[in-house]
This record gives C-alpha cells, structure tokens and sequence, in this order.
C-alpha cells in the first residue's frame, strides 16, 4: 500500500511513460486518465488494483503492453536459478568458515576469517562486480588466458551446452556468494562461540564424545536459530532479485526487470514485483517458524 501511494504521487504519476510522448495532447492524456481511472481517489485506486490483484491479475505492462503476470513468470525462473546457486554456495562457505573461526577463536585462522568477513562485507557488489568482470572478462582475453563470458545465461548465437550454462553463472554466483557469505559468517561465528560455552556441551565433551561429533550434531543445530532467522529475512531480497548484480551481469532476471520498469515508469510492473515480494516476506518468515520448530524441540507451535 505504501509503495502504491508513493508510486501515484510521484510527477507524473501512472501516466508519466505517456507524458514523455511528443504526440500526445493533453485532451489524449485526460482521456488515458478517464480510461485507466485516475480521476478516482488514490484510496479508490488502490481498492480497485488489490481486487484486481485478489483475482490474480497483476494488470499490464503500459510499455511493452504484456500481461505483468506473463513478465514476472518469464524472469522469475531466471533469478530463482541464479540465486538459489549462489545461496548454496554463500552456506558451503559461511558455515565452514564460521564454524572453524569459533572453535579456534584468536588463532591465526579465526583473525583471517575476521578479516574476510570485514572486507567482503565492506566491498559493494557493484565495485567488485566491474573488478572481476575487467579482470576475468576482459584482460584475461587480453593477456591470451582461458576467460569468462561477462553478461548473459548463455552465448548469444551458439549452441547452448550445459558448460556454457555454468560459464556464465560462474562471476555473477562468486560476487554474490562472497559477499553474502562474508554476512554469514559473523553470524555463525558468534552463535558457535555462545552454544560452545554452554554446559551440555562441556558435559557432553567430559563424556568423550568425538569433537565433530559434538560440533556438527549439537552445537551446529542449536546455533543455527539465529542464523536461520537472518537468513529467512534475507530470502525476499534474494529471489526477487538483486538488483545490481542482475544489472551489471545483464542477467536477464527480476532484479533486471525492476530496475528497468522504474526507468520506464512502468507502474504495473513495479507493483508486480513489489507483490512478490511481500508474499515472499510473509513465505519465509512462516518458514522461519517451521525450521525453529525442527531444531529445537522445545519450540512447538500451538
């Protein structure tokens, strides 16, 4: 609702993809507003949209003039594809590397992942997208070395091959597993050091259970609650798309989508995507829910 109020107040309006139009009078651009119902009230506006909406329709597309369903479901395959690879590998490197930070805390390994943690977090995607794209892309063709393709899913008129497919996921995937986990990290880190600390495992340490054992079966499950809760406030930004790295990579997914509708005015698409995100914050925090309930068996749901 907020996004659609500040949406109908921005110059322009609804309408601001046709104001740009040189043929249009403005007795054509009053009779767009009597078709699209802007003379309504925006609270009026918005009732009608959200019934729209309730029925699933999302409306369509004042620019390419596409059902906005039709697009979201185009792109959406796309950005689950490129995220859901990258937030495997974000885990397989942030819980490793958290894990071994807090069972040797102050030692050399612990300092170093302390320092990845902090640079990774610290360097923006954008900057460290254009650095690899330059490095990996462009001079490594330069220098004659083995490069990687720079935008894209695949090579544009070649035969698409699963190795293609890989190629192009590998830059946009390393960006944005580093910097998440570089997040994660801190996260199990401190969770590890708090549950180590904790008498049942000192006790269950005296009674000669095997050090994996005793890391990877009870201190890993019960540090992983606040983990888990970070994680699931992160999942909508994740699969509606980042933004920047869709943009930079010219991966044609829904972070891509949004940034190109808001450059359009495209309206329906914004709302649309907005949509998908909203249901996906409400999606993973039920899902939160479930996970707590799964690790901890001292919280159940009434």
């Amino acid at each position: 609702m907020a996004v659609f109020v500040v949406l109908q107040l921005l110059p322009g309006g609804p309408l601001a993809v046709y104001a740009a139009d040189p043929s249009l009078t403005a007795e054509d651009l009053e009779r767009l507003k009597a078709h699209f119902g802007l003379n309504d009230p925006i609270p009026i506006r918005y009732l009608k949209w959200l019934s729209t909406m309730a029925r699933g329709d999302l409306g369509y597309s004042q620019v390419t003039h596409q059902a906005v369903g039709t697009m979201l479901g185009d792109r959406l395959p796309n950005t689950i594809y490129l995220q859901s690879i990258a937030f495997l590998a974000t885990l397989l490197i942030a819980i490793p590397v958290g894990i071994v930070s807090a069972v040797r805390q102050y030692s050399w390994v612990d300092h170093a992942a302390t320092l990845f943690a902090f640079v990774g977090h610290a360097v923006p995607t954008f900057w460290s997208g254009l650095l690899v794209i330059i490095l990996f892309a462009v001079k490594f063709r330069e220098w004659g070395l083995p490069s990687l393709p720079a935008s894209g899913m695949t090579t544009l008129g070649a035969e698409t091959t699963l190795t293609d497919r890989l190629a192009h996921l590998v830059l946009p995937v390393a960006v944005l597993a580093l910097f998440n986990a570089a997040h994660y990290t801190r996260y199990v880190r401190s969770s590890m050091l708090d549950v180590l600390h904790q008498d049942y495992v000192r006790t269950a340490r005296g009674k000669g259970l095997t050090e994996t054992l005793l890391i990877w079966r009870h201190a890993l499950k019960n540090a992983s609650l606040p983990v888990i809760t970070v994680i699931t406030l992160d999942l909508p930004a994740l699969f509606s798309g980042a933004v920047v790295i869709e943009s930079i990579f010219a991966w044609p997914g829904m972070g891509r989508l949004f940034l190109e509708s808001a450059a359009r005015f495209d309206y329906a698409v914004l709302m649309g995507v907005v949509t998908i995100s909203a249901a996906l914050v409400i999606a993973s925090t039920f899902l939160a829910d479930l996970f707590y309930c799964w690790l901890d068996p001292r919280i159940r749901l009434a």
